[in-house]
């Protein structure tokens, strides 16, 4: 029995794929998936060769509403038969009794996971269709009507930039391992220049690539997995935490800031926020996309000073977390430059 997973053997587990997943065919061997940093995540492989995937909370002490499996559960099977592409849920479990934590299962979905914007991978022509499927996924999310499918209370109405600002602060707070001085300015610049918006759709809350399985052959997108920070909230802040991919350096943070000129086909940042306003028929005030990206910074780096606090005590879920999380210096001192690039008052 593998010591990461001693519930993978255990007459609780078995009684609960037995009773719940149609058709599986016990035994079932557990692997556990490589990379993240937030929720352990596994793939199932029944007698039969038949694939699921688990995701389930971390064990320990987590800091509050973090690591909400629930919360994705919910939201992709809502989810289902809109345009928005997402994994077949099959069942969520909230007895920790079965496997030490709460815990779903989805369809494994069979497909690449792309780890550089660049995509080095790809050429031209490819580069720019899969680009411009990205941008239709994501454009379809933020036109989902919330009602419609069953996620009215998703998420709290109004003073969505407000609350955000607040509760990353806190998590931020409460993960702090040593001062960072542009996390500081942030916290006071941020809640001041809050635009004055409406908007509000289903939020994902971490559209990075390696968060969209890609055909195995095909540039096109087949799932959008990892929900566990989404809500009902503007989508521009989900839209600038994708743009972080042309202002961070790889180096900073998977992204692709260095390359000048950007590998052919793929857009530009502009390019890509004018194509996804053409689809969504919303136009973007330019001081809001700013203040969007640098709060979208903002929140990368109170994450990823979380898994720096995880990986002290104990509780990371990746033997990279310290390395990952230590960006987070980086990233707010990244974030406060652009505020002093884009607004003349932040001093």
């Amino acid at each position: 029995m593998d010591a990461a997973t001693p519930w993978a053997e255990s007459a609780a587990f078995a009684d609960y794929l037995r009773a719940h997943i149609e058709g599986m065919k016990l035994p079932v061997s557990v692997r556990a998936f490589d990379g993240g940093q937030s929720n352990p995540t596994f793939q199932l492989t029944d007698a039969s060769g038949r694939q699921w995937v688990l995701r389930k909370k971390p064990r320990g002490e987590l800091l509050p509403s973090a690591h909400a499996v629930d919360r994705e559960y919910r939201v992709m099977k809502a989810l289902a038969g809109t345009p928005v592409p997402v994994p077949r849920m099959v069942g969520y479990c909230d007895d920790a009794s079965v496997i030490g934590t709460p815990f779903y299962v989805m369809e494994f979905v069979a497909g690449r996971i792309l780890w550089d914007p660049a995509l080095p991978e790809f050429d031209a022509g490819e580069r720019a269709a899969l680009y411009d499927d990205i941008n239709r996924v994501i454009a379809a999310l933020h036109s989902v009507d919330a009602v419609q499918v069953g996620l009215a209370d998703y998420g709290r109405p109004g003073q969505f930039f407000e609350r955000q600002i607040a509760r990353w602060t806190r998590q931020y707070r409460a993960s702090e391992t040593e001062p960072i001085a542009a996390m500081d300015r942030l916290i006071d610049w941020l809640p001041r220049h809050v635009p004055a918006r409406s908007t509000s759709s289903i939020f994902h809350g971490d559209l990075r690539l390696d968060n969209f399985i890609v055909h195995p052959s095909e540039p096109r997108v087949l799932a959008v997995l990892d929900w566990e920070l989404s809500t009902l909230g503007d989508p521009l802040g989900d839209l600038a935490h994708h743009a972080l991919a042309w202002r961070l350096t790889s180096t900073e943070f998977r992204g692709m800031a260095e390359k000048v000129p950007l590998p052919a086909g793929v857009p530009s940042e502009q390019d890509f926020l004018l194509r996804y306003t053409e689809r969504t028929g919303r136009p973007v005030a330019l001081r809001d996309y700013e203040f969007s990206v640098a709060y979208a910074m903002f929140r990368l780096a109170a994450i990823l000073q979380g898994i720096v606090k995880r990986a002290a005590d104990g509780t990371a879920t990746s033997a990279r977390a310290l390395e990952t999380g230590l960006k987070a210096r980086g990233i707010a001192d990244a974030a406060w430059r652009s505020v002093r690039e884009h607004f003349a008052d932040a001093g």
